[in-house]
């Protein structure tokens, strides 16, 4: 399997996908409208013809990306596609000068295998809460930030 960039065919499996973990209150939920604005954030795993991972890549400001909407279809995973997505996001990330990399999780023990460390949400910049207002668990996020500095590397 290969990670490529999203294509404009691709959105509604996206769309599909990233919806499906929103549900079960995993994932924020992502609108159509969204993912078209935002396509050259996406990475997605094709296999068979069909989309069964994606993963994004959203520049915040000058210094600073969040790694975000990470969903491997239920029967695609525990086969490395997460880790295959992540290390595309860090790689971007690095190609385009970016400093540090956060996300907002609850399986940091999976992020930390890329060494991102946990820190308090309080220590985002304002800029990524625009998010948190669609959340339906928003102010309560039970979530866990972490961030990767990659001047590091």
């Amino acid at each position: 399997m290969q990670v490529r960039k999203a294509k404009i065919k691709d959105i509604p499996e996206i769309h599909r996908i990233i919806n499906f973990y929103a549900k079960k209150g995993l994932l924020l939920p992502r609108s159509l409208s969204e993912l078209y604005e935002h396509i050259r954030d996406y990475f997605v795993i094709e296999e068979d013809g069909i989309i069964c991972a994606t993963c994004a890549l959203g520049i915040c400001w000058e210094d600073l990306a969040e790694i975000k909407s990470l969903a491997v279809l239920e029967e695609k995973q525990k086969r490395g596609y997460g880790k295959m997505l992540v290390n595309a996001c860090i790689d971007e990330a690095k190609e385009l000068g970016i400093k540090r990399i956060f996300t907002l999780t609850y399986i940091p023990e999976f992020f930390s295998q890329f060494g991102f460390k946990e820190i308090e949400k309080i220590l985002l910049p304002h800029k990524i809460w625009a998010d948190c207002l669609k959340c339906p668990k928003f102010p309560k996020c039970d979530e866990i930030a972490m961030s990767l500095d990659l001047k590091e590397e």
